[in-house]
């Protein structure tokens, strides 16, 4: 990657970096219990898998705390291990399992986790770290609530976004999610998706063909997901509704983003009238509105051919860099995307999250304040 980052950098020297997919998870049940409803507590934290075995597991276990606790779970261990030695200056925090409080079968508990999780992240791990940012989970099945929760919560300095699962039961461009995008865009906050919950509790099955039998075709298969999410909320005119929402589309790959841009600008020009409300052709919308991150990036044989995919789908506009630590397939800073020209490589390591999350330089300096709509 044109000399971008061919050694640890020293914090606070350009070119600055920021890691949008950082998993922390919780060393037990009880550091969200405390949190609970009451009438919750008792029950503790019940979430669902996914029913498919990782012969590797999901996360590294040289990431695991000194003292015993999970990987992910050690403020210091996450620090030592990945943020000074690489030198990142923001990582955007997004749990660990915890997505799953938006498709098991009872609402309220999934509504209430979220809750727990939210009050957790700020004061546990917001509090640790001037790079630690938040981004505060909702219960999409609940958009009523989950809207209430994004206006609670959302005006905190360091949450910087939304989270929600990239599983439902209907897409999310329907009316049902409506009142989550319009908090949204209220508090000037970006929405995220993120897998991992395709095929869990009351989710659609994990692929458009119906259910695989191992986790190896479940892993691959995830981006079709996002694909359809995509569709749905272009097609069915959320960014004409919601003209200041952002979607951040986390660890879904991307190589699959120019063929949806051009399968949908082909059919919108023959169909359009199913679609009055889009303005301009559907490839607008996305590279305007719509965000992916890098990890799991594609690696075709020949370097060039992934900087062609880039340039196709806009990726100075569109692309955010993303480590998916601690998971066991995350990213290096220093080895991915290797090949980009530097100006390229601003864009993605840096410049296209920091305009989209509103950042300072520095993380020592105040965040701007948001304009709420």
């Amino acid at each position: 990657m044109a000399n971008h980052a061919s050694q640890p950098r020293q914090h606070g020297t350009a070119p600055l970096l920021i890691d949008c997919d950082v998993h922390q998870t919780f060393r037990d049940a009880a550091d969200l219990t405390q949190y609970l409803d009451p009438y919750f507590r008792r029950r503790g934290i019940s979430l669902v898998g996914t029913g498919f075995h990782s012969p590797v597991g999901v996360l590294r276990a040289d990431a695991a705390a000194e003292d015993g606790g999970p990987p992910g779970s050690c403020p210091d261990t996450m620090r030592r291990q990945h943020l000074d030695a690489f030198g990142i200056d923001y990582a955007v925090l997004t749990g660990s399992n915890i997505l799953a409080v938006g498709v098991i079968p009872e609402i309220d508990y999934g509504t209430a986790l979220a809750r727990a999780y939210n009050e957790w992240l700020v004061n546990y791990w917001l509090a640790e770290d001037p790079r630690f940012l938040g981004a505060l989970l909702i219960n999409p099945q609940d958009p009523p609530r989950a809207a209430e929760e994004i206006r609670r919560a959302g005006s905190h300095p360091k949450i910087v976004q939304v989270l929600m699962s990239s599983a439902t039961r209907i897409p999310y461009g329907q009316r049902f999610y409506h009142p989550i995008y319009q908090a949204a865009e209220e508090m000037g906050l970006p929405v995220a998706i993120h897998p991992g919950t395709e095929g869990r509790a009351i989710a659609n099955p994990p692929t458009s063909a119906g259910w695989p039998t191992n986790y190896l075709e479940w892993h691959t298969g995830l981006s079709q997901n996002f694909m359809a999410q995509v569709t749905s909320l272009v097609l069915e005119g959320v960014f004409e509704l919601f003209p200041g929402l952002k979607v951040v589309c986390i660890e879904g790959g991307l190589a699959w983003m120019p063929h949806l841009m051009w399968r949908m600008d082909k059919n919108w020009k023959g169909l359009r009238s199913l679609v009055p409300w889009l303005e301009r052709p559907p490839s607008e919308y996305i590279i305007e509105h719509v965000r992916l991150t890098t990890q799991p990036i594609e690696e075709p044989e020949r370097p060039e051919h992934l900087l062609q995919i880039l340039e196709m789908m806009h990726a100075d506009r569109t692309v955010m860099f993303s480590s998916d630590y601690p998971h066991w397939d995350n990213d290096s800073p220093l080895h991915v995307l290797r090949a980009l020209p530097a100006d390229l490589a601003e864009r993605i390591f840096y410049r296209n999250a920091q305009e989209l999350y509103g950042l300072p330089a520095k993380p020592s300096e105040p965040k701007p304040q948001v304009e709420h709509r």
